[in-house]
């Protein structure tokens, strides 16, 4: 009986005492709650973009590697057996300062085949670019041709350094080699503003930080999902 009663008393003063506390900022919230942001997925209230470029051999290799044994993703298919790519654009995502935004209108906007059709030669696979409108280009405040020829805009301005650009033979580099080679060929970039991730042995994807007119800008937001390994293997572009 008195450790029913103990017990009972110990969960009022915790139910008291509890908002007080999380009231003077002294419980440490999860990062997801911290994340969150007053404008939360209303559409064209963000910070920046972050331009996402994906290693696509790295991505081929991967696909390959879950598909080994039967089976596979229409992507994959369609990115990893026709002509050889290097960096395509995985996305372009509209950013707060601390967290994103996404699927903000659901359900989306219908999505123009012709659109799709145009933007193969940067993201090179339908399912890609219905999914990227989706989830990131409704955040963005845009119509979906206004928001793919931002894409388009965003990845003119970046420069892909030459020895990237054709690259017949599997490359071991740090992350840190693969964004000063970005900066040396990209005037006005700086490495506030450009981050490598990585899977646990190939480089995945290099992304910058842009501003709403697309003009490079510091960002600490990428800097937190950044590749951590010293060393990772780009594969070679396939057909290469």
């Amino acid at each position: 009986m008195f450790h029913f009663r103990l017990h009972s008393f110990t969960r009022l003063v915790i139910s008291l005492t509890l908002p007080l506390v999380l009231a003077a900022g002294l419980v440490a919230l999860p990062d997801a709650a911290k994340a969150q942001d007053r404008r939360q997925n209303a559409p064209g209230e963000f910070d920046f973009y972050v331009l996402s470029l994906s290693w696509s051999p790295s991505f081929c290799e991967e696909a390959s590697e879950r598909n080994r044994g039967g089976g596979g993703g229409g992507r994959s298919q369609m990115q990893c057996s026709g002509r050889p790519y290097a960096f395509v654009v995985h996305g372009l995502w509209p950013q707060y300062e601390n967290g994103f935004p996404e699927y903000c209108q659901r359900p989306s906007p219908r999505l123009n085949r012709n659109i799709v059709s145009s933007m193969l030669d940067l993201m090179p696979a339908p399912g890609l670019i219905f999914n990227e409108w989706d989830k990131h280009g409704t955040c963005t405040g845009l119509d979906s041709r206004n928001y793919f020829e931002t894409i388009r805009k965003a990845r003119a301005a970046i420069k892909i350094p030459a020895e990237y650009l054709e690259l017949s033979q599997a490359k071991t580099v740090a992350p840190g080699e693969v964004e000063e080679a970005f900066i040396r060929a990209n005037a006005g970039l700086s490495n506030a503003a450009i981050s490598v991730t990585c899977n646990r042995t190939r480089l995945s994807e290099v992304r910058i930080c842009l501003s709403k007119d697309l003009q490079f800008r510091a960002c600490e937001e990428i800097e937190r999902r950044a590749c951590r390994r010293d060393q990772v293997t780009m594969p070679p572009i396939r057909g290469g």
